[in-house]
C-alpha cells in the first residue's frame, strides 16, 4: 500500500513517538538548560505525548465495542485533545499546540503534510508570548520550510522534515547562548526530532528507524558548574540549591473552560506576572503555563477568564532540591537502597492513608485524572528500593503500570506487577507482603492472596444502557462482580446485599466494605448486619476509602 496518514497511522504515530520519547527521555533530561534548568524536558514531552496515545486508543477501543472503526478526524481531533489535557511543562504545551496546528489542516486534507506543519508552526510561535530562536520553536519551522520546498507523498514530505528538524537542532547552540555555553543542543528540540521520526516510520509503514542513534551529537557540557534552575543558585559546599532573586519562584499550570474573547486579556495579565507563558488551545478548552513568584494572582486571573482546573504548582528550589539528591543518588551518596518496596496505584484519600499506613509508596488516583506511567515511574523512584512489587489496583490501569515497570527495568530496578483488579485485592496483597522474605516467594504469596479475593463494586448508572443482566436506566445502581454487571437494583442497600449473597454463596470467610466518598452514612452498617445475621462465621471488615466514583468496593476472600 502506498505510504498515507490514516486512523491506523495516527494511531502508530502516538505509539512510536512514546517508544522514541521513553528511549530518549533520559538524555533529553539531562540536557534541558532552557528555558529552565529543571531536568525534566524528556519526561514531560513523554507524558504529553502518553496522554495523547491514550486519547486515540480510547477512540479505537470505543468504536471497537460497537464492531466499528474510527475515521482520521475523530482520531486526529482525540490526539490533540489527549496532549492538550495531558501537556506537562513548557515543551509540552508547546507540543499539543504543535500537534493541534496540524490536526486544523489535516482533518480537511489528511493527503498534504506541508501545511499541516507550517499551520504547527506558526500556531506554536503564536501560542508563546515571547518566542526565542534556537528552541523548539525553530526546528519546527525548519521542519515547515523543507517540507514546504519538496513535492511528494506524505512520506517524503515527512521524512524531509524529519532531517530539516535534525539540522536544525544542531545549530540551535549557536543561536542560543545559554545552550551554547553549556555544550548542548535544544532539549525540546530534541525531542521535536524523535516526533517527528516517529511520524515518518508511521506514515511509511515500515519498520521504525529506531532510537534515533544516528542523530547528530554535541561534546558533553564544557562547563563543570551543576546546572540548577533559573531563579536558583547552588549552596556552597554541595549544599542543596536554593532560591535567589532574579528570575521567578514557580511554576504555574492549568486547564483553563474559558471563550476564546477571554485569552488575550488572561494573556497580557500573566505576562506582567512573569515569563515563560505559553497558553494554548482553543474552542473554549485552554492549557496553560506560566513562571511567576505570584501564584494566586496566577490562578486568579484564571478565575477572573473562566474556570481554572488540574492547577499544578511547582516550587523551582523545591524542584532543584530533588534534582541535586538525584544527581547525588547517581553518584552512590544517597545511601543504601531498601532492600523492597511496594508501590500501589489508589483512588480516594483513605485507602491511600491505609496503603500508607502499610508500608507502600502511594500514587493516588485524582477523578477524572488517571495517572501517566511517567507518575507510576518516578514513584518507583522515590522508594528508593532494589525489588520493587506494583499493585495496579485498577484493570484500566494495568497499561500504564505496566509501562512504568519496564521503564523501572531499564534502570537496574526489579520489578513484579501483581496483576490486581481492585483495591480490595491490593488491600489482600498488602495484607501478606512480607519484606524478609524472598522476592519471588513474597511475589507468590502476594498474588495468591490476590486472586483468592473476590471483587466487586455498587456504581450508579449515569444513562440508560445494555448490560449483562439487562437494560439499566439513569439512577439504577449498578451491582458489578469481578467486572460484570451481575444486579441492577433500585438502591444501595438493596443491591449490596444481594451482591454480597450471591458472592458469599460459593463461601467466604472475610468481607471487605470500602466506602466511597458519596455513600450514605448507614451504608456500611446496614451491610455488616446483613453479613452477620445471614452467614455465620463470616467477618466483615470496614475502611473509610473516600473514592469519588464508586460508593462501595467489597472484597470477599
Amino acid at each position: 500500500m502506498p505510504p498515507t496518514l490514516d486512523p491506523p497511522a495516527v494511531r502508530a504515530w502516538c505509539r512510536l513517538s512514546l517508544q522514541a520519547l521513553g528511549r530518549a527521555r533520559e538524555e533529553i533530561d539531562a540536557i534541558n538548560v532552557y528555558p529552565v534548568a529543571d531536568g525534566d524536558t524528556g519526561t514531560n514531552l513523554f507524558l504529553t505525548v502518553e496522554s495523547a496515545a491514550q486519547s486515540v486508543d480510547a477512540v479505537f477501543e470505543g468504536h471497537a465495542a460497537s464492531g466499528g472503526t474510527p475515521d482520521l478526524t475523530s482520531c486526529l481531533r482525540s490526539m490533540a485533545h489527549g496532549a492538550l489535557i495531558g501537556a506537562r511543562g513548557n515543551s509540552g504545551t508547546i507540543l499539543a499546540q504543535l500537534l493541534r496546528g496540524m490536526t486544523e489542516v489535516l482533518t480537511e486534507d489528511a493527503a498534504d503534510l506541508r501545511p499541516a506543519l507550517r499551520r504547527a508552526a506558526e500556531s506554536a510561535y503564536q501560542a508563546v508570548a515571547h518566542p526565542v530562536e534556537g528552541t523548539m520553536l525553530t526546528v519546527a519551522t525548519a521542519a515547515a520550510e523543507a517540507a514546504a520546498a519538496v513535492t511528494g507523498d506524505v512520506h517524503e514530505v515527512s521524512r524531509t522534515a524529519y532531517e530539516a528538524a535534525r539540522t536544525a537542532l544542531v545549530a540551535t547552540p549557536r543561536q542560543l547562548a545559554v545552550l551554547g555555553d553549556a555544550g548542548v543542543v535544544d532539549a525540546g528540540g530534541r525531542g521535536l526530532v524523535a516526533v517527528l521520526g516517529a511520524l515518518a516510520d508511521a506514515v511509511s509503514g515500515q519498520a521504525p528507524m529506531g532510537p534515533l542513534d544516528d542523530a547528530p551529537r554535541l561534546p558533553p557540557p564544557r562547563s563543570a558548574t551543576p546546572v540548577v534552575p533559573y531563579g536558583c543558585a547552588p549552596g556552597g559546599d554541595g549544599a542543596d540549591p536554593h532560591v535567589v532573586p532574579g528570575g521567578p519562584g514557580f511554576e504555574v499550570i492549568y486547564l483553563l473552560e474559558a471563550p476564546d474573547s477571554a485569552v488575550p486579556g488572561l494573556r497580557t495579565r500573566l505576562d506582567r506576572l512573569g515569563d515563560s507563558l505559553v497558553v494554548v488551545g482553543g474552542d473554549g478548552l485552554w492549557n496553560v503555563h506560566v513562571h511567576v513568584d505570584d501564584v494566586g494572582a496566577a490562578i486568579e486571573a484564571g478565575i477572573e477568564a473562566g474556570r481554572p482546573y488540574r492547577i499544578k504548582v511547582t516550587h523551582f528550589g523545591d524542584q532543584a532540591r530533588a534534582l541535586e539528591r538525584g544527581r547525588r543518588g547517581a553518584a552512590g551518596e544517597r545511601g543504601e537502597r531498601a532492600l523492597r518496596a511496594v508501590v500501589a496505584v489508589v483512588r480516594g484519600e483513605g485507602l491511600a492513608a491505609l496503603c500508607a499506613e502499610a508500608g507502600a509508596v502511594v500514587v493516588a488516583v485524582r477523578p477524572g485524572e488517571p495517572p501517566a506511567s511517567g507518575d507510576i515511574a518516578e514513584a518507583i523512584r522515590r522508594a528508593y528500593a532494589r525489588e520493587v512489587v506494583l499493585l495496579p489496583n485498577d484493570v484500566e490501569l494495568r497499561d500504564a503500570v505496566g509501562a512504568a515497570a519496564e521503564q523501572a527495568r531499564a534502570e537496574g530496578v526489579r520489578v513484579a506487577l501483581i496483576p490486581t483488579r481492585s483495591a480490595v485485592q491490593g488491600i489482600a496483597a498488602l495484607a501478606v507482603h512480607e519484606p524478609t522474605r524472598r522476592f519471588d516467594e513474597d511475589v507468590v504469596a502476594m498474588t495468591s492472596a490476590a486472586g483468592a479475593t473476590r471483587y466487586a463494586e455498587l456504581a450508579v448508572a449515569e444513562a440508560q444502557s445494555w448490560t449483562m443482566a439487562g437494560v439499566c436506566q439513569a439512577g439504577d445502581v449498578l451491582g458489578l462482580i469481578d467486572g460484570d454487571v451481575a444486579v441492577i437494583g433500585g438502591n444501595l442497600v438493596e443491591t449490596g446485599i444481594i451482591v454480597l449473597d450471591r458472592m458469599l454463596a460459593a463461601g467466604g470467610e472475610m468481607v471487605t466494605l470500602v466506602i466511597g466518598a458519596n455513600a450514605p452514612g448507614d451504608l456500611a452498617d446496614r451491610l455488616e448486619a446483613h453479613v452477620r445475621d445471614s452467614h455465620l462465621a463470616v467477618d466483615t471488615v470496614v475502611y473509610v476509602g473516600g473514592q469519588e466514583m464508586c460508593p462501595l468496593l467489597i472484597g470477599v476472600e
